[in-house]
């Protein structure tokens, strides 16, 4: 089967027509790739006793991958402007298989952070493959295609904790990266078989690549809106899940496996990416992101009342309901943010996306930090408080007018 071309499509010279199969792979390796940020998180407490770290050592593991990424997104993404994106696909997703392997074979916690540092940079594979898709899809199936990519990108970053929690409750915590870097590496060879080549839009330098990602800042009060509030969004969102995995073993006795399966209760962000795309389109985005900002907020705040609980069964039933609402709400917020953002200069839309996700991943970075900080510090009250009021923040921002 040929998957550039679907055997019914009729595009123009120089347009093809991006069959199914070939949107379905694109999604499984965004999904894959991106998912390479998130599997440490439900493995933190086993890690931590098996390289003999602290807590303080073992939060600084999804920090470094989280701040990586948003540095990768600044320095690496903008290239997909520059050069053939099969090309870069191929290379990053080379470099992300040896970084993976790195983590699987890393002899102490030093290693380990530095491979998930590498991890983080490499794992901006995701950000090219969107573009990618976009790029093949015709006009009027685009909007389809990059959100059927986004939606397999988003169920990665929600179900990699599921999967990494169950591998390593069962293989252990290495198993899981030594599977990751396989993973990784096919999507690599498939993408060099299948894709077709995608040339440069741009002939700029990298230098000047790179310094027109601060005019755009400077020309668009709206992208620095957007950036900020959805990087104060995803402080709170960061600080949960860095430190989850940590309180449920202190806490509960609970293995990485039952951490990880947290992670299904995130799956109704999956579900508010195109209701949040179909509410934008209907009644502007910023309607979409302060609905979800305040859902976000709501899930937040109620694990404040984990301390009143007294039955284990009811504080975990607790956690759920929470991760449901807060998930829902923040990936509602992202989207609307991506519209929104989208929107100022079509032009430039993959440099547009790369400030915003560089706001974004920067909040991850410190909210991973600030949240095992909060968690040695106050315990899981501080991490819920700490959520809450960033959040609160995020939505703070939306509500301030506009200015030119």
């Amino acid at each position: 089967m040929d998957l550039i071309h679907s055997t019914h499509a009729t595009a123009p010279a120089g347009e093809p027509a991006i069959s199914r199969a070939l949107v379905l792979m694109l999604a499984a390796g965004a999904g894959l790739a991106v998912a390479s940020i998130y599997y440490s998180q439900p493995m933190l407490g086993v890690l931590g006793e098996d390289l003999q770290a602290g807590t303080r050592a073992t939060g600084w593991v999804p920090t470094l991958t989280q701040l990586g990424y948003a540095l990768g997104i600044l320095l690496l993404a903008p290239l997909g402007d520059r050069i053939d994106r099969r090309r870069l696909i191929v290379l990053k997703a080379v470099a992300l298989a040896l970084a993976l392997l790195g983590s699987a074979l890393a002899p102490g916690i030093g290693w380990l952070l530095a491979a998930s540092l590498a991890v983080g940079l490499a794992g901006t594979l995701a950000q090219d493959i969107v573009p990618a898709a976009a790029t093949l899809a015709l006009p009027a199936h685009r909007g389809r295609v990059v959100g059927t990519v986004m939606t397999g990108l988003l169920l990665g970053i929600l179900l990699s904790r599921v999967a990494s929690g169950w591998v390593a409750g069962q293989f252990g915590w290495r198993t899981t990266y030594f599977v990751a870097a396989a993973t990784i590496a096919f999507t690599g060879w498939m993408a060099w078989r299948v894709l077709p080549a995608l040339p440069p839009t741009t002939q700029l330098g990298y230098r000047a690549l790179i310094a027109s990602l601060g005019q755009l800042w400077q020309r668009h009060a709206g992208l620095r809106r957007a950036t900020l509030s959805q990087g104060l969004l995803s402080v709170g969102f960061s600080g949960f899940w860095s430190t989850l995995a940590v309180m449920l073993h202190q806490q509960f006795g609970l293995g990485s496996a039952a951490a990880g399966a947290f992670g299904l209760a995130g799956a109704a962000g999956a579900l508010a990416a195109p209701l949040a795309g179909r509410l934008a389109d209907r009644r502007g985005p910023e309607l979409a992101i302060r609905l979800g900002a305040v859902l976000a907020a709501a899930g937040f705040a109620a694990l404040g009342l984990d301390a009143l609980l007294a039955s284990p069964t009811l504080r975990l039933a607790l956690i759920v309901a929470c991760a449901v609402a807060f998930d829902f709400g923040i990936q509602a917020a992202m989207v609307a943010h991506q519209t929104q953002v989208y929107g100022l200069e079509p032009e430039a839309r993959s440099r547009l996306n790369a400030v915003l996700f560089t706001g974004m991943f920067t909040g991850m970075a410190a909210g991973a930090l600030l949240g095992s900080l909060a968690l040695a510090q106050w315990g899981w009250g501080g991490v819920a408080a700490l959520a809450t009021v960033t959040t609160l923040g995020g939505l703070g921002v939306r509500l301030l007018p506009a200015r030119a």
